[in-house]
């Protein structure tokens, strides 16, 4: 089980300012080695309650708060990861567990007790959460996401692009799965991770975005269209 605590800092960015400030952070940082011309894939399977209190928490700023994922980086894998982000005032932590595939296919058909078979406390306390509080699979998010790393501080910067999302299948290693677009091709998410403070051309970068932090997630924006249509 690996456990990560930092700061988050979110920016909606243009297109044309993702590929200005990566060409810039390549000649700065280390590049994520999953890294293509493009980044690389991400889906993410999303957990919510019944009555979609996640959703709902996000949406009315409540202070602590989680996120519960499967995610995966290539539909061939014999592996997903699954994950727990919770919020504590200007804080991240995420904890993650590597599980065996039919594993993570028994979590998205709703059978959680295949967590009970792994000894990391981090897997009863997830069966605990889920079953007690009647978790469900809500929605698959899937985007290219192009990352840089620096040593100081732990800090990585990543740009998330072309973000897609679908509520009505959840075979996340079907490889054909159809998924629509939830925001602007022509937009891109900035998001800036560190421990402590930030090195000054960091600093630099944001500064030229020029626009307020975002407080909103992928799981928030995929779907927030669907709920919208709802009301």
């Amino acid at each position: 089980m690996n456990e990560v605590l930092r700061r988050e800092k979110k920016f909606l960015i243009r297109l044309d300012e993702y590929y200005r400030f990566s060409g810039r952070l390549s000649s700065l940082m280390m590049q994520d080695a999953n890294n293509g011309r493009e980044g690389y894939v991400i889906r993410s399977l999303y957990f919510d309650t019944l009555h979609d209190q996640d959703f709902n928490e996000k949406e009315d700023g409540v202070e602590v708060r989680r996120k519960i994922r499967l995610r995966l980086y290539d539909p061939d894998n014999d592996f997903a990861m699954l994950e727990m982000k919770q919020k504590q005032g200007d804080l991240q932590k995420k904890r993650s567990l590597r599980l065996r595939r039919k594993d993570a296919i028994a979590l998205t058909e709703g059978r959680y007790q295949v967590l009970l078979n792994y000894k990391e406390a981090f897997a009863a306390e997830c069966f605990g959460v889920m079953t007690s509080r009647c978790y469900r699979p809500k929605a698959v998010i899937e985007y290219r996401r192009k990352a840089f790393i620096a040593k100081e501080n732990k800090i990585r910067v990543t740009f998330d692009h072309h973000i897609t999302a679908t509520e009505s299948c959840f075979h996340i290693f079907d490889r054909n799965l159809c998924l629509s677009p939830v925001m602007d091709t022509c937009l891109a998410v900035l998001e800036v991770k560190y421990n402590g403070f930030l090195l000054g051309y960091i600093k630099d970068m944001l500064a030229e975005c020029d626009r307020s932090e975002l407080s909103v997630s992928k799981y928030y924006m995929g779907r927030g269209f669907t709920k919208l249509l709802m009301r």
